[in-house]
């Protein structure tokens, strides 16, 4: 039934948001060098890797590390890169990964490929079963000021408590915090 629902709703997103998509496309390519898109490996349902696209909110050759495990993350950042990240814009383009089944609307933030605590603390709570999402109870409880260990503890409540209604209140309260840009710290 889940499934069902993600590709429901991310086709319906995917025909509001065109314009929307193509703007922000053609805003990164004129504001920077290199690709609109990064693809990054991330880690999916059972550990396995899928490649999910961000819009390019970072500068081309950017270490391919956690924003916070930059020494100087505002320096890597593209003239519209803040924007994009405060806006949650540079998320539109993980629509293609919840059509092709790689993640879902709501579900643990997928761990880039190595982010091995984070990855290695999932698997030993049982979270590595759940599909990743575009947003999480973990993203509207502290997002990226989180520990790991605190995100994996929200995981593992969201996989304890999952249900439609948990994730129409997860999907409410996302909306709340980007609108408030609640929880970004770059």
């Amino acid at each position: 039934m889940k499934r069902i629902v993600d590709m429901v709703l991310a086709g319906i997103a995917a025909m509001l948001l065109v314009i929307p998509v193509l703007l922000v496309a053609i805003a990164v390519k004129l504001t920077s060098q290199g690709p609109v898109l990064y693809w990054s490996d991330r880690i999916g349902r059972n550990n396995a890797i899928f490649k999910m696209p961000k819009f390019r909110s970072m500068q081309f050759g950017t270490p391919a590390v956690a924003t916070h495990l930059l020494s100087n993350p505002d320096s890597y950042l593209t003239p519209i890169g803040s924007f994009l990240r405060k806006t949650s814009l540079d998320e539109l383009p993980q629509l293609w990964s919840i059509l092709k089944g790689d993640m879902s609307f709501v579900g643990p933030r997928p761990a880039l490929f190595n982010q091995s605590d984070l990855i290695m603390l999932r698997t030993k709570m049982g979270v590595h079963e759940l599909t990743p999402g575009l947003t999480g109870w973990a993203q509207i409880n502290g997002r990226d000021e989180l520990s790991v260990s605190e995100k994996v503890a929200l995981d593992l409540e969201y996989r304890n408590r999952h249900s439609t209604w948990f994730d129409i209140y997860i999907i409410f309260m996302t909306a709340m915090k980007v609108i408030r840009s609640d929880g970004i710290s770059h």
